[in-house]
């Protein structure tokens, strides 16, 4: 059914409340977007099984295929590996096999495990910088693959692109190129890769910027500046960028210090840009959760949720130049994540909130279809949630991980499964399984032997 919606900003920016009448099928809306999110990776990496990031092939935290499992805890699983130190990244899964940061000995490492949980092999390079926050640890930032090698990122500064025998094929550190990060918190952002190169970025106080280096060499190919006045911690970053195709293009998404930009990623420079996140100038608001996006809207979460004054905006991803004036299409003041990202799954976005609540909304009018809330708890939630076959996992701080089905248009509550450590990595899927990481082990939980 066609449906007909009014849509308002619920504040206004610059101009006086703008009025949208959007006429939506949300199949069309799917299917006539000009902007898709990409990472490299076929379009049957999904059918294949893999994660090849840390929010899976289509970077949405999503998968709707398969039968996962709903019922489980610490010694109710088909495996659990045993880590050799405390990381908070999140595995990323490779033609089953699994691959995930962690510190060996307090020197950076990334490990191999194969679909039964035996370690094939680690590797590792140089001295950890440790977390400074109880759920923080100097592996945060999750690998990334585009199946011709894996790429790494450490809070000590080592970038690196590794074989998946394990080989390195080549390291450097960013930290001793372009000095230590301002970051209030530990390090978060993971590298992406893009067709041609692995790129990260520093948003920090201080020279921020985004660099792309080549794949086979390291050598960095070009680094641009991305400097933007905030109030206080504004301008600290911790998201992860996206890598889409704008106008059948290849683009780099980037949030952080209260804009949303898009760069070529042949040489980095801005091609779009959007901003007017905080326009009544609230201090202590850093960048943590990754955009989602769906059709051609960007959902940014915003704000200080864990503080009471959360933010959601849908943001349209279409024309060129500076479009602040012309691309906020909606704004929610009663809703958002400060630390988790959203879930795009079947044309909605989805959020679990910092103390649990979690809501369904339309992303293309900002508007609720239905919220609920998980148990209270004195606990928060840092690991962003997945939805996998209709069911969403929920992973507490604490370690007790939530499932709930989200089939037929509604909420309801399922299991609370118990992990007996804590868990603030993001839930992976993968041909029926649940893989969790959790301070101290490696999970597998499978509905089947």
């Amino acid at each position: 059914m066609v449906g007909l919606c009014r849509v308002y900003q619920t504040r206004p920016f610059a101009a006086p409340i703008l009025e949208y009448t959007v006429v939506m099928h949300i199949t069309r809306y799917l299917i006539a977007a000009s902007v898709f999110v990409y990472g490299g990776f076929s379009e049957s990496a999904e059918q294949d099984h893999d994660w090849p990031r840390w929010r899976g092939p289509h970077n949405n935290g999503s998968i709707e295929v398969g039968k996962y499992p709903v019922d489980f805890d610490a010694t109710k699983v088909l495996w659990r590996t045993e880590l050799p130190g405390k990381g908070c990244s999140t595995p990323i899964i490779l033609k089953q096999t699994i691959y995930l940061t962690a510190p060996v000995n307090g020197i950076d490492g990334l490990l191999a495990f194969d679909w039964s949980g035996k370690q094939l092999w680690q590797t590792t390079f140089g001295r950890e910088n440790a977390g400074k926050h109880r759920n923080g640890s100097g592996s945060n930032a999750s690998p990334a693959s585009d199946r011709s090698g894996l790429y790494v990122y450490f809070k000590s500064g080592t970038l690196a692109a590794v074989d998946f025998d394990g080989t390195v094929r080549w390291q450097t550190n960013l930290v001793e190129q372009f000095g230590k990060d301002t970051l209030y918190w530990d390090h978060g952002t993971s590298p992406v890769v893009t067709e041609k190169y692995v790129v990260m970025t520093r948003m920090h106080h201080g020279e921020s910027w985004l660099a792309a280096f080549d794949k086979n060499t390291g050598d960095m190919v070009w680094k641009v500046a991305r400097n933007y006045e905030t109030p206080q911690e504004g301008d600290h970053g911790y998201a992860t960028p996206l890598v889409i195709h704008h106008k059948d293009r290849e683009a780099l998404l980037v949030w952080g210090a209260q804009h949303l930009t898009m760069h070529d990623p042949v040489d980095g420079k801005v091609q779009w840009s959007c901003g007017n996140f905080n326009p009544e100038e609230k201090k202590l608001w850093p960048s943590i959760s990754t955009p989602v996006i769906v059709g051609d809207m960007a959902i940014i979460a915003f704000g200080r949720n864990d503080r009471g004054i959360p933010r959601l905006h849908g943001i349209r991803l279409d024309g060129r130049g500076d479009v602040t004036e012309t691309n906020h299409v909606w704004q929610r003041d009663d809703v958002g994540t400060f630390v988790p990202s959203p879930v795009a799954y079947k044309g909605r976005v989805y959020l679990v909130r910092d103390r649990g609540e979690v809501e369904c909304l339309a992303p293309a009018t900002g508007e609720t279809i239905w919220t609920a809330a998980l148990p209270k708890h004195r606990t928060n939630y840092y690991a962003s949630p997945l939805i996998a076959g209709e069911h969403l996992y929920a992973p507490r701080e604490d370690g007790v991980v939530f499932v709930a089905s989200v089939a037929n248009n509604s909420f309801k509550l399922l299991a609370e499964n118990d992990m007996d450590e804590p868990v603030i990595g993001s839930p992976v899927p993968s041909s029926n399984r649940i893989f969790l990481r959790g301070e101290k082990h490696l999970f597998c939980v499978s509905s089947s032997p």
